[in-house]
């Protein structure tokens, strides 16, 4: 009887960190962050933020009140599946490297960190347009330039954001490349091109913002390849099943 239990617990085990039950749930995570922040950051903000016009912005903000408020849960259920995201890879791959992947989780961590403060400057200004936070005193024209102030704030900590958009993707794209077949290496390698155009993309922005207004939609699209590539990936595929003759280590080993 006590064999039995004893094989039946283990069975559980086996079957509760098999890596590719592993890898599908983290396909998933993953599947929850694109669409949350894409909702949040590709259809919200675009609706309501007009760079340089505060009477625009905030009458957009008003008037879309109850999609900002959505746009706001989002970006915070967003970062939140981010950081449990980090966690499910850190538990597929750190048999690869643990400093590499725990490298990973802690820049998953930061960049969740300033995705969810970034969203207090869109609440704010939200609350600042529908009149939430008494402005009277600075008018309309003084009221509307100081909902413009939190956008631009949003806006450009969007950008902070992006450091670890990018960064998280390089320890991510190494520890795929060094999976043991787990994962192909194209991938691996595409994961930290994708990371290093997040940055390059930042940085362009901010240096050289004209050119980096033309480069913007090319830049993102070896990223955009390497993400939903790695989603797909995960959720289809999982990790490589094992051939016979070879061996592939655990993820808990």
């Amino acid at each position: 009887m006590i064999q039995t239990k004893t094989h039946t617990n283990e069975k559980e085990t086996k079957m509760t960190t098999s890596p590719k039950r592993i890898a599908r749930i983290a396909g998933v995570l993953y599947l929850l962050v694109g669409i949350f922040g894409g909702f949040a950051e590709g259809f919200v903000y675009p609706k309501v933020y007009v760079a340089g016009d505060a009477a625009t912005t905030a009458s957009n903000l008003l008037a879309n009140s109850g999609l900002v408020r959505m746009g706001v849960v989002a970006d915070l259920f967003n970062a939140t599946v981010w950081v449990f995201l980090g966690m499910t890879l850190y538990l597929l791959l750190k048999h690869v490297h643990k400093s590499v992947a725990r490298a990973m989780v802690v820049l998953v961590a930061i960049g969740a960190s300033i995705v969810c403060l970034n969203t207090v400057f869109e609440f704010e200004g939200l609350r600042a347009a529908t009149g939430a936070v008494n402005l009277a005193a600075l008018g309309t024209a003084g009221s509307n330039a100081l909902v413009l102030l939190l956008l631009d704030t949003q806006h450009y900590g969007i950008f902070i954001a992006q450091i670890f958009f990018g960064l998280w993707l390089v320890p991510l794209g190494y520890l795929a490349y060094k999976s043991a077949g787990w994962f192909p290496k194209w991938l691996g390698v595409l994961l930290v091109v994708g990371g290093v155009c997040y940055l390059v993309d930042l940085l362009a922005a901010f240096l050289v913002p004209d050119f980096g207004k033309e480069i913007h939609a090319f830049v993102w699209i070896p990223s955009a390849i390497a993400e939903i590539s790695m989603v797909l990936y995960l959720l289809v595929i999982g990790v490589r099943t094992q051939k016979p003759g070879e061996r592939i280590p655990a993820p808990n080993s």
